[in-house]
């Protein structure tokens, strides 16, 4: 493929945490309904399980985003940061920053239309861990979160399933236990807020 269309995959999970008070309503609307506060504002982990960017090994890295919306979803003006694993080589690294910035296109092509201000991307140690059922992002002291499924009948996890939604058709609901960001002159705690868990399979241009 030409460097205008690079040939890369991921596979992983994705958690976010939102102000939302109750479960996103971006995900069943597509971003036809505002967010709970009339705004969004999210982090968000990726643990990258297995991922390539042509050619370059994407697998055992972890990115942290930080996302601000003004309203609706699909109206764009979005600001953005990424959080690359400093764990990555440099092709590694400015892979991530084409995938996550939207300039790779494909899955997350979206970010190159929606996004008005890229605030930047830097590496930095980003942890993502699986504790049971509780999952923590953990980018010093930048992003610290925790989130786990909200129990449904018979204790199993509640799943929104065969959605149109970008990241994925299958949606666990989920809260955050803690939600807190202090980057790029953001405070923000939303515990105990909106969360999402989302198995990913996002590729390049095809």
């Amino acid at each position: 493929m030409s460097k205008d269309l690079p040939e890369w995959a991921i596979k992983g999970e994705l958690i976010l945490n939102c102000n939302c008070t109750v479960f996103c309503p971006c995900v069943i609307s597509l971003g036809q309904h505002p967010p709970t506060e009339g705004y969004c504002q999210a982090w968000a982990g990726v643990r990258i399980d297995s991922g390539h960017y042509d050619g370059e090994d994407l697998s055992g890295l972890n990115v942290g985003l930080v996302l601000e919306i003004p309203g609706l979803m699909g109206r764009g003006n979005w600001k953005a940061a990424a959080y690359i694993d400093d764990r990555a080589s440099e092709a590694a690294y400015d892979g991530l920053v084409q995938i996550f910035s939207g300039a790779a296109r494909g899955t997350t092509g979206l970010f190159a239309v929606l996004v008005s201000e890229f605030l930047g991307a830097e590496r930095a140690p980003v942890v993502f861990e699986n504790e049971g059922n509780l999952r923590r992002l953990m980018v010093g002291k930048k992003i610290q979160g925790e989130v786990v499924p909200v129990e449904g009948h018979g204790g199993k996890d509640i799943v929104v399933t065969n959605t149109g939604y970008w990241m994925g058709p299958d949606i666990t609901v989920a809260k955050a236990n803690k939600g807190r960001v202090r980057a790029f002159g953001r405070v923000w705690d939303f515990d105990g807020r909106s969360a999402e868990i989302c198995q990913i399979d996002w590729h390049g241009p095809r």
